[in-house]
């Protein structure tokens, strides 16, 4: 069984806002609607929206899921609500028949207080993954760590090496946590890792066991270098790939990338936070790259054609209309940053007029004849309109 007690306590549905009967294609548009609202990405900073986005894919890994979510429902119905409850006849006569619904096979229930067989056992046993000497798994623990990209891996994304460190099993007791590697039982928890607490209705709820930590397994000669925990910090190095088109200040998730679980359990998921160094010529806005291109007074005046640089490839020839103000922006189509549905987005293009020192007395002169020539024009005229009707 892989639901644990904590998400048996939650109301999944009430989570995602879908009813309980919900179709696969409403849990899969509720979660989508409501990632969008709360990710990390969309609300930095926000601790609640992180927590929220955090419940929000907790329901949808259990709910988007039909083995898990049978196994919830199920659950849910005998915990999650009080536990079960007897009709108005109590247990016997007017209500239901608890051998009847745990398969107590030779008549369930026995009037004579002869108990319910092995039927009960058998279904907490399987309902929690529990057995009698075998701890039920645990999933390791998430890992943060950060990475500093250059500005075009960044765009085009990258293989990268991370060294993490993590709990993991121990090598020097190979995870047994005794130094013999012969741990025993725990007699607290029978070796389940879990002990039992009254939970009300007259059934009981479980915890892990505070004797052995869950482990159900105690060292009879602790290991000196995990402390009879079986688990010690290890480092290793990972080549994780680092999708196009990340940000900076991005935390990206890498299911299962994590630390090792326990006994089975699954491992953690690996956070990396994306740190992205500046690029001497480019910049980025959004999906969109951007870029300041100098441009001849001639050029701005008369227009004409002129090259761009483009982050990896070979320069893109614009159109330069007659008249370019200084600061107008010019579109690339598709000379972008990566997006998500593998499209590029646009290099955005900044004219920025650049004025040349006049010494050549031909060129002063040809100046002088144009001043003269556009004498008419005030380049301030709406300025000071503007002020003064302000």
């Amino acid at each position: 069984m892989s639901i644990s007690r904590d998400l048996l306590e939650k109301d999944l549905y009430k989570v995602l806002g879908v009813p309980k009967d919900a179709t696969d294609a409403e849990i899969k548009k509720a979660y989508r609607k409501l990632a969008r609202e709360f990710h990390p990405d969309a609300n930095k900073g926000d601790v609640k929206a992180e927590e929220r986005f955090k419940e929000i894919s907790e329901a949808n890994d259990v709910l988007s899921d039909a083995k898990r979510r049978k196994e919830y429902d199920e659950g849910r119905a005998l915990f999650g609500n009080g536990g079960f409850r007897p009709g108005p006849g109590g247990f016997g006569g007017g209500g239901f028949d608890l051998g009847d619904l745990f398969g107590g096979g030779q008549g369930g229930g026995n009037p004579a207080g002869g108990g319910f067989g092995g039927g009960l056992g058998d279904v907490f046993g399987g309902l929690f993954n529990r057995g009698a000497g075998r701890a039920a798994p645990r999933r390791g623990q998430d890992i943060e760590t950060e990475v500093t990209l250059s500005f075009t891996e960044a765009v085009d994304g990258a293989t990268v090496p991370l060294r993490m460190s993590s709990q993991a099993p121990c090598k020097a007791c190979a995870g047994t946590g005794d130094t013999n590697g012969t741990p025993r039982v725990c007699p607290t928890c029978v070796g389940t890792g879990q002990v039992s607490r009254g939970g009300g209705g007259g059934f009981s709820l479980t915890d892990p066991c505070v004797d052995c930590k869950g482990r159900g397994l105690i060292a009879q000669n602790p290991c000196e270098v995990c402390k009879g925990s079986g688990r010690a910090r290890s480092s290793r190095t990972m080549q994780v790939r680092i999708p196009a088109g990340v940000t900076d200040n991005q935390k990206i998730r890498l299911r299962g990338k994590g630390a090792p679980g326990e006994t089975g359990g699954p491992s953690g998921d690996l956070y990396v936070l994306i740190h992205v160094d500046a690029h001497p010529v480019f910049g980025r806005k959004g999906d969109n790259l951007t870029v300041t291109v100098p441009v001849s007074f001639t050029e701005a005046a008369l227009g004409g054609e002129i090259q761009v640089p483009t982050l990896g490839g070979p320069p893109v020839r614009l159109k330069l209309p007659p008249g370019t103000p200084n600061g107008r922006t010019l579109r690339a189509r598709g000379k972008g940053a990566v997006r998500k549905d593998g499209t590029r987005g646009d290099l955005l293009v900044t004219v920025e007029v650049a004025v040349p020192p006049v010494s050549d007395g031909k060129a002063f002169e040809a100046l002088e004849a144009y001043r003269e020539a556009t004498a008419e024009f005030d380049p301030r005229a709406e300025l000071f309109k503007a002020a003064k009707g302000a």
